[in-house]
């Protein structure tokens, strides 16, 4: 059962509602954050932040969760490594890559780490929930952001649900509401203004031959500017297709990759279990994305690696800092949020990403990517993009969790 259907969270969630409609002047709305967005990146930072003793209000305009889950959910080894995620919950351990040029040339990759793992996003999503409720998380589903107002304290927030208006007072407000954010709007922080857009079918029912894998195709006439792709962990087949939307109808293309893989696995017992899209952040960590008022986090914050489009480790990195900066902020500390938070500060780390990334963007001939594979199938440049598909990320070290949510009772 969904958290946000159960009888019990419906119960609270209208006594939460009534508070906040009758009770606007009095203690009992006042929370030291209000998360607008409940992904990845808006679950892990009401964790921390209610694992430091803080009372949290999470809003998402879905239902749950789990519904219209976007990401492909790869899971990278240094994210294994510094975070807690149920296992249960994860795919089996891909070390194996292949690149393939628009000429369907081959470059293999193997490392000897546990590199990825692929989880299942939308029970990751209702099991991260359910320990925040647990830990005292106040939850509002169906609910949309409406707008702020500044206080000597923080804000008063303006949310809406059932087109029934309320408001609660926040010593934060922090966005985690996706690419086209409404918060950084709202508190004059900056919006991204680079993505592409991505298309995926996921299946199960595929016989996997070998090792779980991931297969990349650079071909432009596919996927502009970005990748298609064939994970196979043994579990499930994600089949996808990204790029510039200018460039590309994602639809047709998924469709014609599809069409042209049916050799590499057999699709004759599959079951289409799901369809996923969206759009995705490739500008690098925004500018500017914190003020006194709150922050941005995930992808309101741009926190996506400007060249792989890998962001889940970002969400869950940047989560972590920014509820540390909160605490410290709160605490007295004399830093404000911008300085310490600092989204100038985080895009010095993606210089060469970010100029890799418009150098993608500017080419659209097979030709010469073909050119460049050859290339990088070269003992000169064979190690570099071992590094780019195994290598660590560049967000920062974070310290040990104060919570375990994947030890609690689920």
């Amino acid at each position: 059962m969904r958290p946000g259907n159960s009888k019990k969270n419906l119960s609270s969630n209208f006594a939460i509602q009534s508070t906040l409609h009758e009770s606007h002047d009095s203690h009992h709305d006042r929370f030291d954050a209000v998360i607008v967005g409940a992904g990845l990146a808006g679950l892990q930072c009401s964790l921390e932040l209610l694992s430091r003793g803080w009372r949290v209000l999470l809003v998402d305009r879905k239902e749950s969760p789990d519904q219209f889950v976007h990401t492909t959910g790869i899971f990278v080894r240094r994210t294994l490594e510094d975070f807690d995620l149920p296992p249960d919950l994860l795919g089996p351990v891909v070390r194996h890559v292949t690149l393939y040029s628009p000429a369907r040339r081959a470059l293999r990759l193997e490392s000897p780490h546990e590199e990825f793992r692929v989880g299942s996003m939308g029970p990751i999503y209702q099991r991260m929930l359910k320990a925040g409720l647990g830990m005292g998380l106040e939850w509002l589903p169906s609910t949309h952001f409406v707008r702020s107002e500044a206080t000597d304290s923080g804000s008063i927030v303006h949310l809406e649900t059932n087109r029934r208006p309320l408001r609660a007072r926040t010593r934060f407000l922090i966005g985690a509401d996706g690419v086209n954010s409404k918060v950084a709007a709202d508190l004059g922080l900056s919006r991204n203004s680079s993505w592409i857009v991505g298309a995926e079918r996921i299946y199960t029912g595929v016989p996997l031959e070998g090792p779980p894998r991931f297969d990349c195709f650079l071909d432009p006439r596919l996927a502009p500017g970005y990748i298609a792709w064939l994970i196979h962990d043994g579990r499930e087949v994600h089949l996808g297709v990204g790029g510039y939307s200018s460039k590309f109808r994602p639809a047709d293309a998924l469709k014609a990759f599809s069409d042209s893989v049916t050799g590499l696995l057999d699709f004759s017992n599959a079951r289409l279990e799901e369809t996923r899209g969206g759009r995705i952040p490739v500008g690098g960590v925004l500018r500017q994305i914190a003020c006194p008022r709150g922050l941005l986090i995930g992808d309101a914050a741009g926190a996506v690696s400007p060249l792989t489009a890998g962001g889940l480790d970002g969400a869950m990195r940047l989560s972590r800092f920014a509820a540390q900066t909160l605490e410290d902020v709160a605490s007295g500390t004399g830093r404000s949020i911008e300085m310490v938070y600092s989204g100038e500060a985080f895009r010095a780390r993606f210089l060469s990403r970010l100029w890799m990334r418009r150098a993608i963007a500017l080419t659209s001939s097979p030709i010469l990517i073909e050119l460049g594979c050859a290339v990088a199938r070269t003992p000169v440049l064979r190690p570099v993009v071992w590094q780019l598909f195994f290598g660590r990320g560049s967000f920062p070290d974070t310290p040990a969790p104060r919570h375990s949510w994947t030890a609690q009772r689920t």
